[in-house]
């Protein structure tokens, strides 16, 4: 694969690399006196010298020869080198931040390189959304690489999106030199059901010779996975379990091992390499979801890197999985992952291994960011009106909207989705519910909360009604655009006032999230981008989100990121039950089912 992601091609300055090398013409930089952590060996390599020019690296070793008198000289005094820290499956969007303030914000933590699905504003804006998202992070010195969505909407015919991509549309989008692969094939039933438009996208992907990347997030490890791997499909972020990581690696498939900022997966899934005697070659790390908060307070990366070495992997190890083995994954090690001769010159300067702390950040051979900060400030872009603009919900919402009628006279079982904190699964339950003035309610005791999702793109006056469980609010509403993934208006709520008033705040404001009790906005989340993303800077945006995180709080919730968790309520691609716009979807024999139950 051509990587267009470096500021020279390798050809055009080889030769200007082996006259570096050689001491016949000075290097642009030259970082002397550090240990380099050498991730194609395994191994700490001490007083090491690294000559730069034309954005690459030209030598590893004694560089002394390679100083001319305008060459720029970086004493890393016995501080660590890694390679640019490379994030194989991310979306943006979850940040609640827009392109160029994400840069800002991760750039400065070691990440030089992220390979992102914008899945989330296609749905929302199709590919003139995902446009604009290239256009933003263009304008930042963050390698933005650029795996197009694969799955809009994620499950045809179960949701109602804001567009739909076809396998023409991505054997167009393959063509573009910001697309190295397909984004997450979320429609696993597709792939190894043969369905034929499921296998023109990723068949489009495989015939322009791009990478085809996965979700194949049912425990079964047998036919249906071999089938996925079989099919093209080259990594997974989908794991919760380590048999999972085992079975996907051992079928020469990237195992990604994620860790967000709800989806705290690592723990368990990372005893696939610290419990059994394999090769770490095929696991990768990634952040997948990570909101602002976390971003400003822990950091991205270098926090995944501290998280492994907690639960016992070894810091070279660690420092692997989001270096080349993650520039292998997208067949891109030739240019990314190591600090070697002839590689884009991204390095990451940290004080120890253990505690991973970023000082330097080097991008294609230019400071990048030092001491926490981006070393240059990125203008933002002006965003158009069209994508400032995404609230259509084709109803008046009142509480009375909210009102769920049935023809049963004392109680009525119904099914609930149960959530599990901290990971993306949930369980389908059954509760038995009061039935009062001849409509089902909330009910608290039982930890049982009405949800509602709203068709919010087409006018189309659409809802789905259901339960859920597992938040433990007391009294108030939740409301949020951010509804994976066709990020349709999903409301959470005890009563139908406080319901109403979630709901309308954000069809004001232009989307985002809100917590609301006792007809009072107790935390507010603008996302006027979109409904999903906010321009301003990550400081801001974050604040928000901890007041927002405080609101839940405030009516019971003790759980930890629970507005993502939220989010994934709508998701009709993972187990068990989830709420669509369109209703109920049983989602592991995916098809429709009644909100009331038999006992």
């Amino acid at each position: 694969m051509i990587n267009r992601f470096c500021k020279m091609p390798l050809w055009e300055c080889s030769t200007k690399l082996a006259d570096v090398a050689m001491g016949r013409a000075p290097a642009d930089m030259v970082i002397t006196n550090a240990k380099l952590v050498n991730v194609c060996t395994h191994e700490i390599q001490e007083n090491i010298g690294v000559a730069i020019s034309c954005g690459r690296i030209a030598l590893v070793g004694d560089a002394a020869h390679c100083i001319g008198p305008d060459t720029k000289v970086i004493d890393a005094e016995g501080q660590y080198i890694t390679p640019g820290l490379l994030d194989g499956h991310m979306h943006i969007e979850s940040s609640m931040l827009s392109a160029n303030e994400y840069a800002t914000a991760v750039v400065p933590h070691g990440t030089t390189g992220v390979y992102y699905d914008p899945h989330e504003i296609c749905n929302v804006l199709g590919i003139p959304g995902v446009e604009l998202m290239i256009r933003d992070a263009a304008r930042t010195p963050l390698k933005a690489m650029l795996t197009s969505p694969s799955c809009v909407p994620a499950v045809p015919g179960f949701e109602d999106s804001g567009c739909v991509v076809t396998s023409e549309d991505i054997a167009r989008e393959m063509q573009r030199d910001e697309v190295v692969g397909l984004g997450e094939m979320m429609n696993f039933p597709g792939i190894v059901g043969s369905a034929e438009e499921t296998h023109k996208i990723t068949g489009n992907t495989l015939k322009a010779d791009k990478v085809v990347t996965g979700h194949y997030s049912i425990p079964e490890t047998g036919r249906g996975l071999n089938a996925y791997v079989a099919s093209g499909v080259r990594c997974c972020h989908e794991s919760t379990r380590a048999e999972d990581v085992l079975a996907k690696m051992r079928l020469g498939m990237y195992a990604q091992l994620r860790e967000g900022s709800a989806w705290h997966d690592l723990g368990v899934i990372c005893k696939a390499i610290t419990e059994h005697q394999v090769d770490s070659r095929f696991a990768c790390m990634i952040s997948d979801d990570t909101h602002p908060f976390t971003l400003a307070r822990d950091g991205h990366l270098d926090h995944i890197i501290r998280r492994a070495i907690s639960f016992g992997i070894d810091p070279i190890t660690a420092v692997q999985m989001v270096t080349i083995n993650t520039a292998t994954c997208y067949r891109m090690d030739h240019e990314l992952g190591s600090v070697t001769p002839g590689k884009c010159a991204d390095i990451v300067f940290v004080k120890d291994l253990e505690h991973f702390e970023v000082t330097r950040v080097i991008i294609d051979g230019e400071v990048a960011a030092e001491n926490g900060r981006l070393s240059a400030a990125i203008e933002p872009l002006d965003y158009p009106e069209w994508a400032m603009n995404t609230m259509h919900v084709g109803e008046t919402i009142t509480p009375e909207t909210f009102r769920i009628p049935t023809e049963k006279k004392d109680k009525a079982t119904v099914r609930v989705i149960e959530i599990i904190p901290a990971h993306v699964s949930d369980i389908e339950r059954r509760a038995e519910l009061k039935v009062v003035n001849g409509c089902l309610e909330s009910d608290t005791e039982q930890d049982v909360l009405k949800t509602f999702v709203f068709e919010r793109h087409h006018n189309t006056g659409k809802h789905g009604v259901g339960f859920v469980k597992g938040f433990h609010i007391t009294c108030g509403a939740m409301a949020s655009t951010v509804a994976h993934d066709a990020h349709n208006l999903l409301v959470v709520g005890s009563n139908d006032e406080d319901m109403a008033l979630a709901a309308n705040t954000l069809i004001q404001c232009g989307g985002g999230m809100c917590a609301v009790s006792n007809g009072k906005v107790l935390g507010l989340v603008r996302l006027p981008l979109a409904g999903l993303m906010n321009p301003k800077p990550n400081a801001e945006v974050a604040a928000d989100v901890e007041q927002l995180t405080k609101a839940w709080a405030e009516i019971g919730c003790n759980i930890v990121s629970p507005f993502m968790t939220m989010a994934l309520i709508p998701l009709a691609c993972l187990p068990d039950l989830r709420l669509t716009d369109r209703g109920l979807v049983d989602c592991n024999r995916f098809t429709f089912v009644p909100l009331e139950a038999e006992e």
